[in-house]
């Protein structure tokens, strides 16, 4: 999938109005949130620290508030104003990806918890792998992001082929650990933690393609979800 494979865009208007504007702060402040999640969450899994890693777990709660309260205003301002289509387009795609952001929270609370679990456990092995796929995903999540204020199709493109690196060093962190559990059952436990920790991060890539996904949709009004080019 390219540029020239996409319809041409279609006019974006900026946030004129005060509600617009609203939701686009609440679903920005959503990812500057859901990313910092993960990213404590991993640094509490590297640095074995339970304390940071309930903190990632408390801060859930302000993501699912902030997912509750961009529905409210998107329903709102439909009734209310009857939008046109292309803010129509804005409030449907701003809804979808404050969900798929409250969905990344859970991930990362998802992450902590096994992080705690495994904070009095000696390291199976080192912590590389998944450090690389965290920061690759949540890189995907802020150009998703980022697209949503610049309407640049050509950025959510490159996020969505980004989405094959994290769904191959899950599979390579799978047979690794796998190995482990095979040659020492004592290590099925702490390998089990890991490959579910891999699975977040896989599922934190999907929710950052998802994004990107929608953005091309504002900008474009065509729906690529299932378009195999685009990976």
């Amino acid at each position: 999938m390219t540029e020239e494979t996409l319809p041409a865009p279609t006019t974006i208007r900026r946030f004129s109005d005060a509600e617009l504007e609203t939701l686009r702060t609440h679903l920005m402040r959503m990812g500057l949130i859901a990313i910092g999640q993960v990213r404590f969450a991993m640094k509490a899994l590297v640095d074995s620290d339970v304390a940071l890693a309930k903190q990632v777990i408390a801060g859930d709660d302000e993501l699912d508030d902030l997912e509750i309260k961009i529905d409210e205003e998107a329903t709102q301002y439909i009734s209310l104003r009857a939008p046109v289509a292309g803010d129509l387009r804005l409030l449907v795609v701003g809804m979808k990806a404050s969900h798929d952001l409250e969905r990344v929270g859970d991930e990362a609370t998802s992450i902590a918890k096994r992080a705690a679990r495994l904070a009095n456990e000696p390291p199976l092995k080192p912590y590389i792998d998944l450090p690389r796929m965290a920061v690759i995903a949540e890189q995907m999540l802020q150009e998703a992001l980022d697209c949503f204020h610049s309407g640049d199709t050509a950025r959510a493109v490159a996020v969505c082929k980004r989405d094959s690196e994290v769904d191959q060093l899950n599979k390579q962190l799978y047979r690794e650990l796998a190995g482990f559990m095979v040659e020492n059952p004592a290590n099925i436990s702490r390998a089990l933690e890991l490959m579910f920790i891999s699975k977040s991060l896989e599922r934190i890539a999907d929710h950052a393609t998802n994004i990107a996904e929608e953005m091309i949709y504002l900008a474009h009004g065509k729906d690529v979800r299932h378009l195999p080019e685009l990976k």
